[in-house]
């Protein structure tokens, strides 16, 4: 299981971290992401760390904002999001897989996922 936090509501211009914790003792051989989906919008994806957290994948949307981390022993998946904008504003998934690096993108490549956590970004 995983379980998003860190959500709230936060002015252009802020920041915010979300946290992904999960349960179970294989999290450190998957690859988690976050997605988000804003209102009236298809998801999206956001950010990636692979397994080892040596290498992680970006939206171009988001590429010089934020930042996505793992601590393994702790099971828990970080996003630092800086520099807000109001267009960040949605509800933020964080997922588990082993995808190959052409589905990196795809929620369907993901077996499991978070309950979601609330992201709103006032102008």
């Amino acid at each position: 299981q995983l379980q998003a936090s860190g959500g709230g509501l936060v002015q252009a211009g802020g920041s915010l971290r979300l946290s992904c914790v999960a349960s179970g003792r294989t999290f450190s051989t998957y690859t988690i992401t976050w997605f988000r989906r804003a209102p009236g919008k298809e998801r999206e994806f956001v950010a990636a760390i692979r397994s080892s957290g040596g290498t992680t994948y970006y939206a171009d949307t988001v590429k010089s904002r934020f930042g996505v981390s793992r601590d393994n022993p702790e099971n828990t998946v970080y996003l630092q999001m800086n520099s807000l904008e109001p267009e960040d504003t949605a509800v933020y998934h964080c997922a588990a897989g082993k995808p190959i690096l052409s589905s990196i993108s795809t929620s369907g490549a993901y077996y499991y996922w978070g309950q979601g956590t609330l992201v709103t970004v006032s102008s």
